[in-house]
Parts: structure tokens; sequence; C-alpha cells
């Protein structure tokens, strides 16, 4: 059995144990491990969605000899030919495939391969979200998904019956209106983690193949330059780069139309923005983050179905942000703060603003008593309509979270995510069709045009000056009066655009201009130490691996940072990745560490880092957290 380590605060080498379930093996699979290239030869519908995994498992454990040298690592990889390659296996990548099937399966192409791959190592073990679906997307996806006819319905749902909106103070709360664009009438609050394993279960019914467990870590490109696939990495990597005994090289999944649907920040999507320069019509990207927490409370203070939005406190006037509460389940409370990334002052701890915000009097009175049950964070993208890139490049496109189609006023996303997946499907299914006979990767022109002919694009107009507002010199107070105008006078037909400037990370003064702030210590009833709720997320990486949080050098990296922002790393990241340590043998009398194990997958250090020298990869597929009923 696997079991993580999470790095203490005080040193890397110490651990909180975490056990992990091991798949069980079903009897049709080989007990000797395969060829990888068997894959090819692997239909969905022969087996069960279990034994699939099991299968990826056993295909994992086929390990090389003690004497496999550095030359290993240029072994070619074996290879599959599939038609769409799709890596996520959030609700784009979901939508996406199940809607390639779809189509496939209406014109008699049973044959037409799609192919799924998820980092995780089950579909829905990396999914994060304060989560109220508005289910327009879903209802022309899977009509039935909620029918009481349907055997395999969702039920997990929980109908949204009231809406407050407040602004707070350090002890009190005023009553807002809640904008239009943030009724919930109609709308479901949900669990996105159980809901996007429900969603795999239907794509696999329908004869998508889905591979957890594979990180896609490498775009593969023809000779003429179009994008033509991915690699999964190698595994049985030392922390050196050294192939290990379990050594196992990478696989290439070659695809004449590969999607993106990586969620906030991807790493290959930064990769292919670069390359076919993406951005170049677009404002740049601006980026929250979100943390969250689900709490089992006492039933006589739950309500079903209340859905509660904050602004204000903790956060102070020039920081983008707020808080929610949602009533779900039985008895549970999904509650979370998100903050914008923009925050000019590197003393700011996002974590710590989040468990200050659990003592304020609105949340605290339900959350007293209860027990909170699991932990989550993520970044999300609130660039809007002006941050949006061109979404179709040579050979693939990018759909959902990694394109950016978040409503941030209406606070929902997964709708335009999945439907971002369909209106790509509805794209390529006939491209390829078209262009059967021939060779090569297809352009998705008409991507472009259904993103731009859909409700995304008009929804996500309406509201492109709320965010970009709130960096004028009046801050949040000057971002509510505009949003106010906006949502009832305005309503999106202003003819003026505001613009995003800058990245996150520009945004960040120098510590010494700003005032440090202090956090009170948790109590261990509503509020934590950070590791023990990175105990929460059930987290687990292999130590003895490439640090997947790529800095290239350590001591220069805290040359560069420490002065200037005294340890902003100690403080944006929410799982206690980084750390300054006391070092009296370093000109600083501070050492840079990365506690790589603890990562949870958030991409805050790959976006906030000022000098923007921390590149976030994928680990060894099948790591990273296990998140529970976010």
């Amino acid at each position: 059995m696997s079991l993580p380590r999470i790095a203490s605060t005080a040193t890397r080498h110490r651990a909180l144990h975490i056990p992990r379930v091991a798949a069980a093996t079903p009897r049709s699979i080989p007990s000797t491990p395969p060829s990888r290239s068997l894959l090819r030869h692997y239909r969905p519908a022969s087996i069960t969605a279990g034994q699939r995994r099991a299968f990826s498992n056993t295909v994992r454990r086929r390990f090389a000899t003690v004497d496999d040298s550095l030359e290993a690592l240029h072994q070619d990889r074996e290879s599959d030919e599939v038609d769409v390659c799709i890596v996520g296996g959030g609700p784009a990548g979901l939508s996406a495939a199940i809607r390639l099937k779809q189509l496939a399966n209406e014109a008699g192409n049973e044959d037409f391969r799609v192919l799924l791959l998820e980092k995780a190592g089950d579909l829905g073990d990396h999914i994060v979200s304060g989560n109220v679906i508005e289910p327009s997307a879903l209802d022309e996806l899977l009509p039935d998904w909620n029918s009481e006819d349907n055997p395999n319905r969702y039920g997990d749902i929980t109908p949204a019956t009231q809406d407050k909106m407040r602004f707070l103070t350090k002890s009190s709360s005023v009553w807002l209106p809640p904008p239009p664009q943030m009724n919930n009438h109609g709308n479901y609050i949900i669990s996105l983690n159980q809901f996007c394993k429900w969603l795999g279960e239907r794509a696999e019914e329908i004869g998508v193949e889905i591979f957890p467990g594979f990180a896609a870590s490498e775009v593969l490109y023809t000779k003429e330059g179009a994008v033509k696939g991915v690699a999964t990495n190698d595994l049985g990597i030392s922390r050196e780069g050294k192939p290990k005994e379990s050594f196992e090289r990478g696989m290439e999944f070659h695809a004449r139309c590969t999607l993106l649907a990586e969620g906030c920040h991807g790493s290959l999507t930064k990769g292919v923005i670069k390359k076919y320069d993406l951005r170049r019509d677009s404002d740049p990207q601006t980026y929250g983050l979100g943390l969250k927490e689900v709490w089992e409370i006492d039933p006589e203070k739950w309500q079903k179905g209340l859905v509660v939005h904050s602004m204000g406190y903790p956060l102070p006037s020039d920081t983008y942000g707020g808080g929610w509460m949602y009533h779900f389940g039985d008895n549970l409370v999904s509650i979370g703060l998100v903050v914008g990334l923009d925050y000019p002052n590197p003393w700011m701890a996002p974590y710590g603003e989040f468990q200050k915000m659990k003592q304020h009097p609105l949340y605290r009175k339900y959350l007293e008593g209860g027990k909170c049950i699991s932990y989550g964070a993520r970044a999300l993208n609130e660039g809007g309509y002006q941050s949006i890139p061109k979404c179709a490049f040579p050979g693939g496109a990018l759909i959902g979270d990694t394109a950016g189609f978040l409503n941030l006023p209406k606070i929902k996303g997964t709708h335009t995510a999945m439907r971002s997946g369909m209106l790509a499907a509805e794209a390529a299914f006939p491209a390829l069709a078209e262009t059967k006979d021939s060779e090569g990767a297809v352009f998705l022109y008409d991507y472009e045009d259904k993103l731009r002919n859909s409700s995304i694009w008009k929804e996500l107009k309406q509201v492109r000056n709320m965010r970009p507002s709130f960096h004028t010199p009046l801050g949040i107070y000057g971002g509510i009066a505009y949003s106010g105008l906006e949502a009832y006078v305005l309503r999106g037909h202003e003819p003026w655009t505001f613009k995003h400037h800058k990245g996150d990370h520009a945004a960040t003064k120098l510590a010494d201009d700003c005032k440090k702030i202090e956090y009170p210590k948790p109590d261990g009833e509503v509020t934590f130490d950070i590791l023990t709720s990175v105990s929460r997320t059930g987290t687990n990486h292999e130590e003895d691996q490439p640090v997947h949080l790529q800095v290239a050098d350590w001591d220069k990296h805290a040359e560069m940072e420490y002065p200037k922002y005294k340890g902003i790393e100690n403080r944006f990241c929410p799982a206690g990745v980084y750390e300054y340590v006391e070092d009296e043998s370093k000109e600083l009398g501070v050492r840079f560490q990365i506690n790589h194990q603890n990562c949870i997958h958030c991409k805050t250090c790959d976006i906030k880092v000022p000098d923007q020298d921390i590149n976030w990869q994928t680990p060894q597929g099948g790591e990273g957290p296990k998140y529970v009923l976010t």
C-alpha cells in the first residue's frame, strides 16, 4: 500500500500517513504485465470501468531491469492511434468525449475512438469547486440526467432554495441585493467531485476510453508544426533524474484532433498558447485562488438549499474576492473563499484569510459543533471575455476552464465548460469525417465560430466590465458601485471594454512597502493549521521523483525573491509546499526549499511568484490530492 508524505513546516522529511486504496485486479485482467502496445487493441465495450482501471495499473507494472542505464530515458516510446485525444477529465473534457461518441454512434461509426487521459488516480480526485450548477448544458447533453425513469440518473443534487448576499465588516454583516446574475432559481448545489465521477460512468457506457492515472506531460508535434497528440510522463525516475528499477517509459497517444481540457492554467496549455501565440488579441489572464472546506454540521442549523455569498471582510479594500456557503446533501455545508491573485500585499496569506472568514459570526454560527471532513484549493480564471485566447490551433483546441470561460459575476463555470466541450465535439466530428481519407491534423475553424455564436460568448460579453472595475483606486467600493450599475442599467450594452493590463504576479508590491499581517493561531475547532488541512486532501506523492515544481536554481530563487518579498511563497501556497528555513550557512540566513509531496495541484505558485521562475509540471500519473465531496 502506498503512503503519502506530508512535509512539516519544520522539516521536509516528517510524514503524516494517509492510506490509499489499492485497485483490485479482476480475473479477466492478465496477471503477467502486458506491453502498453496492447492498449491499441483495447475497446471499452468489452470490459467494465473497474477492469479498465485495473488494466491501467497492470500496464504500469512492466518494470525496467536493474541493468538499465540512462539510455533508457531515450528509448522510443510505444504509441497508440486514436481519432480524438482529450487531456483532462473535468466537465469540459467529459462533455466533449460524450458528445463525440454520441455523434459517432448516431453516424454508425462505432469504431470512432475517443480517448480521455486524466492525471488523477480516478476521475474527480483532482476536482474542487464551490458549485451551484446551472443545468442548461447538462440538459442538452444528457436530457434524462435527472429523470426518475433513468436508473442511472444523477441524484446527488440539492435544489437551491434561497439566495443571500452580505457585505461583511469584522463583526457584522450588511444586506446587499443579490444581482440578477446570481439568481439561483432552477439551479442545484452539487459536489463537482461526485458529478465528474458520474459523468465519467456515462462516458464509458457509450464507448469513451478513459485512462485515469495517465499524466499527459508533453505535446507532440508533426514536422509541419501541428499538434499530433500527447505523451505521458516516464515513471520510476529518481529525484536525481535517473531511472530506478521500476522505470517505465511514457507512452505516446497520436490523434488527428487533441482537445486540451486541463482546467485553469494547464501545463500543456501554457506551451500551446505560447507556440501559436494564441493570446495575441486578448488581455492577460487574471486569476483567483479558491479555498474550500466541506463540513457536516448540526442538523438543527442546516437549511437545505441555502446559498450565501459575502464580500468585504476579511479581505482589504484593494483585494478582490468573496466568500460562500452552500447547504447541500444531508447536513453538509460547502464553505469557501476566493481571493483574487492580483492582490498587492505580499504579507497576505489566502489560507489565513479563509480561516479568519470562518470566525465571522455569519459563518461560525453554522460551523460550531460541526466536523470538517474535506479541504481543497484550486486556482480559477477570472479574466472573462477580454482574456479568452484563440481557442483553435493546428490539430486541436482549448476547451473549458483551460480557455477561461468562467462567468465570474455569475460565479458559475461548469455549464460554460460543458458547452464549450460540446461545441468542440460538434466542430471536430464533421471535420474529421470530411478528411477521413487524408493524413494529418485538422484545424477547427468552425469551433471558433460556434463559440462566438453561442450563449457562452453572449453571457461573458454582457458582464465583461465587472471584474476589471475593481482595479480602480476606489477598490472594492468602486467595483461594487459599478457592478450594480452594470447589472441593473447598462446590462453589457456599454460601448467600452475595460482592460486587464498585467499579469497577477506584476501586481505584487515590495514587502517593506506594505503592512505586515499577523494571523491568529488556529483554535482546532473552526480554524486549523495548514498541515491539518492538507491531511484532509488525501494528497500522495512519491518523494523520490523529480520535483514537479520546477525551479532551476533554488539558491538563486531565494536571492531574487526573499529580500524583496520576505517569503511570499510561504503565504500564497495553500498547502505548505514552500518554506524558507533558517540556515546560518546561507548569506540570507535562510534556505529555500520545496516540499513537493504536499502539492495539491492548485497552480497558484506558477501564477503568483513575482519573478515567474516556478514552472508547475505534472508529477507521476495518479498522484496528488484525492478529494472527497469537493
